[in-house]
């Protein structure tokens, strides 16, 4: 067995505001975790985006981890900001899940904007 395959897996994220073309602070961030495509979800962290929009302090994900999802409160940052001019988001959160592997890193960047979002694997 190699050390990629004992290594915890870990996860980070940032988000992008696209429409000011900056970094979207204190945006809540739970990381939570399941060990098949069946088992229940069990939420292993909580974050917040600091004012370079990442979050810093998720830690690895247990031993038998094989899904990772990422659920952002996007709703009062936009709010704050006035996007959608009204007293509601369009969307209240945005909710990432993706596979995981033991001894990979995960980067999620999140690149929102008032009526659209998209993310990727980054590095």
């Amino acid at each position: 067995m190699s050390k990629a395959d004992t290594t915890a897996a870990s996860v980070s994220t940032h988000i992008l505001d696209t429409s000011a073309g900056r970094p979207a602070p204190d945006v809540a961030v739970e990381l939570s975790v399941r060990t098949g495509r069946d088992a229940e979800w069990s939420a292993h962290a909580t974050s917040r985006t600091d004012g370079d929009g990442r979050c810093k302090d998720l830690p690895a994900l247990p031993g038998g981890a094989t899904h990772a999802r990422l659920t952002f409160e996007v709703e009062p940052y936009l709010r704050s900001k006035g996007s959608d001019g009204g007293p509601h988001s369009f969307f209240p959160e945005v909710t990432v899940v993706f596979a995981v592997a033991a001894g990979e890193h995960y980067h999620v960047p999140l690149l929102l904007n008032p009526f659209g979002y998209s993310v990727y694997r980054g590095s």
